[in-house]
């Protein structure tokens, strides 16, 4: 709820065939590590991107971590001894023999989310109770399997889990066909929930209320406007510079600055518009990645009016890719 938690996909690696996966075409089945929106390149990563949002915790997901337990492991130890407190949590669909537990209890984890799949996984999910990790359930809320999902519940709260969490079903580029298939629809115009999944979770919720064990739902409409978007602005804010503002969505705004050439020297047009117009040199950076200069919006615009330089307003995401979302040109009046 506070967009605290580190988003740690240790590997795109999974053997199951889940047909409601959302991970993007980018991700699925490529074993690589990303660090929010940044890829992993060395460990370091790991800690730059968890500082840079002030992240209180992580969540351990992917693919399957178990599938690189090694990695998974190491990645936990890391994030642990760097930052107290810290609160790691870990996705997996994979059954864990007691030998994989406790290397995962023994590097820090906090907790484990076991996404159910076969019967197998009920065995692990007793290993982890009995060894203390606090272990509960994680799934989508399928229409209508209402059932189905209480009687996961009610085997979880006889063996000891903690809590099942279930999240609204939700369409994405590597799902869709599949949910046309079975006949889903979209929930409205405006969101990418599938149709009659809320009202399942909400179902479950009602007839699990005098259950010992806490069921939790999120929608989908949460993670998008309360968790992504609370996670941007909390990083946006802490790495704002002086000559950029944080919009209601947690994106950065700013000026830019484009050179005439591509071979322009960028530091030495900064140091020349900094001299000419009496520039305070905090409100002017060179963007070497983007072969431009940075600047507040109020600079740009009087720039764009009184040099023939093109510049622009920029909005960007605060994350390791920087996506920009909006370029606007400025030009004379």
């Amino acid at each position: 709820m506070k967009g605290a938690k580190l988003v740690l996909f240790v590997t795109g690696l999974c053997q199951k065939r889940c047909f409601y996966c959302p991970i993007s075409e980018k991700r699925k089945g490529k074993d690589k590590s990303w660090a929010n929106e940044r890829l992993v390149k060395s460990p370091d990563d790991i800690i730059k991107e968890a500082e840079r949002m002030r992240s209180l915790g992580a969540g351990v997901t992917g693919g399957d971590p178990s599938m690189r337990l090694k990695r998974t492991v190491g990645y936990i130890k890391l994030l642990k001894e760097h930052f107290d407190p810290f609160h790691v949590h870990m996705y997996t669909a994979y059954p864990l023999d007691k030998k994989a537990l406790l290397k995962l209890q023994g590097a820090g984890l906090d907790e484990l989310r076991f996404h159910l799949w076969g019967r197998d996984i009920w065995k692990s999910i007793e290993r982890a109770v009995a060894l203390g990790i606090y272990t509960g359930i994680e799934i989508p809320a399928i229409p209508q399997e209402e059932q189905k999902i209480i009687k996961i519940a009610n085997q979880l709260g006889d063996v000891g889990g903690g809590f099942l969490n279930m999240n609204e079903l939700e369409f994405s580029e590597t799902n869709t066909q599949a949910f046309k298939k079975k006949g889903y629809g979209l929930k409205s115009e405006l969101s990418y929930a599938v149709a009659g999944s809320e009202e399942t979770a909400k179902n479950v919720q009602k007839a699990l209320a005098s259950l010992d064990l806490l069921v939790h739902y999120c929608s989908s409409g949460f993670k998008d406007s309360v968790q992504l978007r609370k996670r941007l602005k909390r990083t946006a804010m802490n790495i704002k510079r002086d000559f950029e503002e944080v919009s209601e969505d947690g994106l950065l705004l700013k000026g830019v600055i484009f050179p005439d050439t591509k071979k322009a020297d960028l530091k030495l047009l900064r140091k020349e518009l900094i001299e000419a117009f009496q520039i305070p040199e905090n409100l002017m950076a060179v963007d070497g990645a983007k072969k431009r200069i940075e600047t507040t919006i109020e600079i740009a615009e009087a720039l764009s009016r009184l040099t023939p330089l093109k510049c622009s307003i920029v909005e960007e995401y605060p994350t390791g890719d920087r996506l920009e979302t909006d370029v606007i040109p400025l030009g004379p009046d």
